[in-house]
């Protein structure tokens, strides 16, 4: 006779797998065929070479997964989530503002404790924010767990109108018919031409790979795809080709040697197919991805074995070929960490980085294409 703790965890493990089954085939409805907002008009940036670097200031003994946005006014947006350790229950997200006096006071926008009043639930831990401005509102997407690792995540999405001074209640993104988990954001969404949004988020129950949610105007989800890959892949990065084409750049979640590797749509993110990985190698890390003024394309990332360092690479035809651009930090003693970069484009050219310090805290820095392209500041 089966003791009935063990019934218990037998019930619970097929339901969890059911789930996990139900969202990995479950495709909200699709009213219209989606478009993506073209890329902008090539231009020259007049910018002279220059780089700039200071750590943000530190709020806990531990700090990760920073995400970068610019506000109308042209003031940088910081966010990111720190605590004595990732996954403690003291773990918030906490956010900044760069002036003419340097970076704000961090506070704390979305806690454990204040996030479970607001969905009125359990909340074992907070992870990964994302920020996003859409020229009138600033968007904060995080990742919350109630039970279990980081397989067990849901997205949070909230809305400040005012710079990120303050914030709307929390609520939850219904990325799945039952459970409703697995299912975290890392990277930036892309607008597309109703008014919505292209979010690339990634599944990590059972199985791991990379999905895109369509979001109507309003935030709600109106189609969900999954990026096939013949490999384990995380935290998709993707950049707009035209009004149909949009190229993905994923971390390789194993086996261990890893690359690039990379997906694609041609259909505005309704279908995405795998494409050949990138001759960069990726130590199950996170990537970034952005497409400069000039056209080209600027990746960041780690080294072949290690996150001992955080590397720059440039592509001048839309991905197909890299070529390694500048190193940015690297530990020359090892043991180290400089991960999971956050790239973005200010409206004046400049080039915004935001990447894990030693695990440590966050560090800032500021870059033309003049620099990248070699010349010196």
């Amino acid at each position: 006779m089966i003791a009935p703790s063990l019934q218990i965890i037998r019930r619970a493990s097929l339901a969890l797998f059911a789930a996990a089954l139900a969202a990995a085939v479950w495709r909200a409805p699709n009213p219209s065929a989606p478009a993506f907002v073209a890329p902008a008009a090539l231009s020259q940036s007049a910018l002279p070479a220059y780089f700039t670097a200071a750590m943000l200031p530190q709020v806990a003994a531990s700090a990760h997964a920073a995400t970068l946005a610019e506000l109308p006014d042209g003031r940088i947006a910081a966010a990111w989530f720190a605590g004595s350790r990732e996954g403690a229950d003291d773990v918030a997200v906490w956010f900044t503002k760069l002036d003419r006096k340097g970076w704000q006071e961090p506070s704390p926008i979305a806690t454990r404790e204040s996030t479970a009043g607001a969905l009125f639930a359990r909340i074992r831990k907070l992870g990964n924010p994302l920020l996003y401005s859409d020229g009138q509102r600033l968007h904060l997407w995080f990742v919350s767990v109630a039970v279990g690792g980081w397989a067990g995540s849901s997205i949070n999405h909230t809305i400040s109108h005012d710079g990120g001074d303050t914030w709307s209640w929390p609520t939850k993104l219904q990325t799945s018919p039952f459970a409703n988990i697995s299912t975290l954001v890392r990277t930036p969404p892309l607008p597309l031409a109703d008014g919505g949004l292209g979010l690339p988020v990634y599944h990590e129950f059972i199985a791991k790979y990379g999905e895109w949610l369509r979001l109507s105007p309003d935030g709600k989800i109106v189609d969900k795809a999954r990026m096939v890959h013949p490999v384990r892949t995380l935290q998709p990065a993707v950049v707009v080709q035209d009004s149909q084409r949009a190229l993905a750049l994923l971390r390789d979640a194993g086996p261990f040697p890893g690359y690039v590797r990379v997906a694609a749509t041609a259909d505005g993110g309704q279908h995405w197919q795998a494409g050949e990985a990138l001759p960069v190698r990726n130590p199950n890390s996170s990537v970034a991805l952005i497409r400069l003024a000039s056209g080209r394309l600027l990746l960041a990332g780690n080294p072949e074995n290690s996150r001992e360092a955080m590397l720059l690479w440039v592509s001048a035809d839309e991905g197909k070929t890299w070529q390694p651009s500048r190193t940015v930090e690297t530990a020359p003693d090892g043991g180290a960490e400089f991960s999971y970069p956050a790239l973005l484009l200010g409206r004046d050219g400049r080039i915004h980085l935001a990447y894990t310090w030693r695990r440590q805290g966050i560090k800032y820095a500021t870059f033309s294409e003049a620099w990248l392209d070699g010349a010196a500041p």
